[in-house]
């Protein structure tokens, strides 16, 4: 039986890189995508192929659809993202802070999804690292308000990705990973990133149509939009 192949955009560290290293233990060829080549030197410890790409780039994610023709992807998750300003109440973003964080979160995805799309093939899985931060109907807090902001248009992303992929039995998934102990979540967070990479994982290997287009827990539970 052949190996799946797995792709994980921004792999050299914290979930992204414990993907790697979940899949690569089971046996999965894995290619992961870093932002400078000596960034990729876990990954190639791990037996994974390291891709340098910027996802702030699009002539960079050209490159990547270019490097990927002729493969089909099992599964493709996007984790690259950054939180930002840790802003309290309505502190209004500086255009930098707003520029960098609504790029990378979400005008990445934007580029990345139609980029990867034609090598996704029917039961393949597309994932997006969202978070329940980005979930308006959840919302309790002004914290962060920007990465929240970043997190509901990734959700919607997300969404319309599964519109158009769906019908080809693509299942499209968000997820919200917990808050895991990374360097972005600290050492003070809830959840082992190992213990919510393998639940994300379970999700993953359990989804079909059914689960096209929705936001889920790292431990599979739904979340409301």
């Amino acid at each position: 039986m052949t190996a799946p192949t797995v792709l994980v955009v921004g792999a050299s560290r914290g979930i992204g890189l414990e993907f790697v290293r979940q899949y690569r233990a089971e046996g999965a060829r894995v290619l992961g995508t870093v932002r400078r080549p000596e960034d990729g030197e876990r990954l190639l410890a791990l037996g994974a192929a390291a891709l340098t790409v910027d996802v702030l780039d699009g002539v960079s994610i050209d490159a990547l659809s270019e490097r990927l023709a002729g493969e089909t992807l099992q599964v493709a998750i996007l984790n690259a993202g950054v939180y930002g300003p840790r802003s309290q109440g309505l502190a209004p973003p500086d255009n930098a802070e707003f520029d960098h964080v609504m790029h990378t979160n979400v005008l990445a995805a934007m580029r990345l999804i139609p980029a990867l799309a034609p090598r996704l093939a029917a039961g393949s899985k597309l994932a997006v690292l969202s978070s329940r931060m980005g979930s308006v109907s959840l919302m309790q807090s002004t914290s962060g308000w920007l990465y929240r902001a970043s997190k509901a248009a990734l959700n919607s992303v997300l969404k319309a990705a599964s519109l158009e992929l769906g019908p080809r039995d693509i299942a499209c998934i968000a997820f919200h990973p917990g808050w895991a102990r990374t360097d972005m979540g600290g050492a003070s967070a809830e959840v082992d990133v190992a213990d919510s990479v393998a639940g994300m994982r379970r999700v993953l290997a359990a989804a079909d149509a059914s689960h096209n287009g929705r936001f889920f827990g790292y431990n599979g539970d739904p979340l409301a939009w």
